[in-house]
């Protein structure tokens, strides 16, 4: 992309804030695994940019020093369609495990709820040199959840990520 995506504008707000506010309205403890931009309790994985599972193993860290030990949502920052439904989709599924949607046959791990075993897992596939998200969407206990199940509720669009120039143009982002 060759700017930080955290910092675009959707609606006059950046995605950092925008995704901030969704969640803090929805679940009790909300913090950031990045720059800081949201107005969040953030943290970094370490080192800084290592990728989606080390940043997932760094959330569960905050979150543990924080007291909390439980089921969490991992939302990348660069949904600019991210909104309350899919969040409170995330947040009640009557699953036990982790609940993953998957949108045209694709699992969507970076929205999504984790269970705690999976968050553990994290940390445990990073020290084995693993840095596949792969690895946790195949743990036995992952509830797939295919537009069948979360169509009624929510539109793909919200699916929708930014990861190049032309998604900016696409979407009319700045």
């Amino acid at each position: 992309m060759g700017r930080d995506k955290s910092l675009l504008i959707v609606d006059g707000v950046t995605l950092a804030r925008r995704t901030a506010s969704l969640l803090e309205r929805v679940v009790g403890i909300a913090i950031e695994v990045g720059p800081g931009h949201s107005g969040l309790v953030a943290t970094r994985e370490d080192p800084a940019g290592e990728g989606p599972l080390a940043a997932i193993a760094a959330g569960r860290e905050l979150l543990r020093d924080l007291g909390f030990d439980g089921a969490a949502l991992v939302v990348a920052v660069d949904l600019p369609f991210l909104d309350e439904p899919l969040v409170r989709f995330l947040a009640d599924y009557g699953a036990v495990g982790s609940v993953l949607p998957v949108v045209e046959g694709r699992a969507q791990p970076l929205c999504a709820r984790w269970a705690p075993r999976d968050l553990d897992a994290a940390r445990e596939l990073l020290v084995r040199g693993v840095r596949s998200l792969r690895h946790l969407e195949l743990a036995p206990d992952v509830t797939l959840v295919d537009e069948s199940t979360w169509g009624h509720v929510i539109d793909a669009n919200a699916f929708s990520d930014v990861d190049s120039p032309e998604d900016l143009e696409r979407f009319g982002l700045s």
